[in-house]
């Protein structure tokens, strides 16, 4: 019995010791002068090897970084499961994950897709190729991600998007983004050009790999299966979810989980045409 409980207590003690890594961290935009934190998710095998793949995450309008890790713990899971680093970015409460137009001090798409992804390059053990990084968001962070994947190829190899605001243009009066684009009524070209479904055609096939989903019953529903048909019609590989389900935690929680394997597939085949 005094054996048994001692290779129970080894077991245990060696579970706590190679479980996910949770980092917070502050990282400095250079263009936007301040420092924004992040939260790290570290994979139990991170002193094991060399270097990881890194998935970013994109929260949603009125939120923060601290949201997919305090509303979805499976992540750290995830990450031991897939051995990938996970970043979960900051894009304050209602950025759009814009370099904005209307006020030149909201420099989020730059932060993110330069100045966030060469700070994590710089302080942890990546793969600096887009062929092992990706990434993903939900709702306005879901906009962020394909937004700023399709516009930076250069940098992301894959993205993902659950339950995006992929065209933001039926809701001129919503979630702030008339601060962000000035009034839709004044500025539509504006609005047009930053819409992820008028930026199909900044993709040709094979140079990003592309997965999104999103509820039935979400109110944002109609604009994804439009982005698919699109997508579709350009013949421009993709998956694309659809599946019971509204703009809420509890269906993030199920959409997380296909879209990192996804990016896991992604990572392990050889890189897309640079």
């Amino acid at each position: 019995m005094n054996r048994f409980l001692a290779l129970l207590c080894l077991l245990c003690c060696n579970t706590s010791l190679w479980a996910a890594k949770v980092d917070t961290v502050s990282t400095y935009s250079p263009s936007m002068k301040k420092q924004i934190k992040a939260v790290v998710v570290l994979p139990d095998t991170y002193n094991q090897q060399e270097n990881f793949p890194v998935v970013y995450l994109l929260h949603g309008y009125g939120g923060n970084y601290s949201n997919f890790i305090n509303k979805i713990p499976a992540i750290k899971e995830a990450a031991d499961q897939y051995r990938m680093i996970l970043v979960c970015a900051d894009g304050n409460v209602s950025s759009w994950y814009l370099d904005s137009p209307q006020d030149s001090s909201w420099k989020y798409e730059t932060y993110i897709s330069k100045e966030l992804v060469e700070w994590i390059d710089g302080h942890y053990k990546t793969k600096k190729d887009r062929s092992a990084r990706a990434i993903t968001g939900l709702s306005m962070g879901g906009h962020g991600a394909l937004s700023m994947a399709i516009k930076h190829q250069q940098v992301f190899g894959a993205a993902g998007s659950m339950s995006g605001g992929v065209d933001f243009r039926p809701f001129p009066e919503n979630w702030d983004l008339s601060k962000r684009l000035g009034p839709y009524a004044s500025y539509p070209e504006r609005w047009k050009e930053n819409c992820v479904i008028e930026m199909v055609h900044l993709l040709s096939k094979d140079k990003l790999a592309l997965i999104f989903d999103c509820g039935k019953d979400d109110f944002f529903y109609p604009v994804n299966k439009a982005l698919h048909e699109k997508l579709t019609y350009y013949n421009i590989p993709h998956d694309f979810i659809s599946r019971p389900g509204n703009h809420s935690w509890a269906y993030w929680s199920n959409s997380i989980a296909y879209q990192l394997l996804y990016f896991s597939k992604f990572f392990a085949v050889k890189p897309l045409v640079n």
